[in-house]
């Protein structure tokens, strides 16, 4: 079983002023990024630690419309433990959500909103449906980064801009597509389920940019046949 302790110190950055974009996922051994549409088939609790530390370590988690649909996302709240590991660090006790979204399928009513231990933020474009965003300004800060799509580099400038520097993105695949197209992923956390799973399952990323993004591993973990690797910019 993995160590806490020691994942902070392994995952933690020197420089939490520095905007930093990272991209947390599993996927199986032959590449499935979910087992029957849902990533949770793929994770046992050394991933959870991991997935909960990450977390822990952010000033936001950015997530897309469609994972927070599929994985059922309701509120997230940190342990009581990890609340108060924040409190001892300076950090707020808890960690905002930011829903990114282009249409606004999302109900104000929705766990996501309601549940939220801090006000959640929505992060859409100028061209989406101006009454939804009416709506969720009710129950979110909403950004609007983008004229007919959302862009990347505008809300990672955005969420900086409020002191979210330190961002953790959970997916799905296309919203992590739309970073690497924009060339936004400074680093990628990835869990290596030691599975086969075969089917029709997505891949961690889609998109169309066709882009290439050299990077350099900082650290390899392993616990039992589960791999934990981490992946940051290469230095130009």
């Amino acid at each position: 079983m993995l160590d806490q302790a020691e994942l902070i110190r392994r995952y933690r950055v020197a420089d939490r002023t520095e905007t930093r974009v990272r991209v947390n996922f599993i996927t199986s051994l032959d590449g499935a990024v979910t087992v029957k549409g849902l990533s949770g088939g793929l994770g046992n609790e050394d991933d959870k630690l991991v997935f909960d530390t990450l977390r822990l370590l952010s000033d936001v988690i950015v997530v897309g419309a469609g994972t927070v649909r599929a994985e059922g996302y309701g509120g997230i709240r940190l342990s009581p433990a990890d609340a108060a590991w924040r409190l001892g660090q300076g950090l707020p006790a808890q960690v905002p959500v930011a829903v990114v979204s282009s249409r606004l399928e999302l109900e104000p009513g929705h766990p996501f909103f309601r549940d939220a231990a801090v006000r959640p933020i929505v992060v859409t474009h100028a061209g989406s449906p101006a009454g939804r965003r009416a709506e969720l300004a009710e129950v979110a800060d909403v950004l609007v980064c983008g004229e007919r799509d959302v862009d990347p580099t505008m809300m990672v400038a955005a969420l900086a801009a409020r002191g979210l520097r330190q961002i953790l993105c959970e997916g799905g695949p296309h919203l992590f597509g739309a970073l690497i197209a924009a060339d936004c992923v400074d680093e990628l956390c990835l869990t290596i389920s030691p599975v086969l799973e075969g089917g029709a399952a997505d891949r961690i990323a889609r998109g169309d940019s066709g882009a290439t993004r050299p990077m350099a591993l900082l650290h390899v973990l392993t616990a039992g046949d589960m791999l934990f690797l981490r992946y940051a910019r290469r230095p130009a």
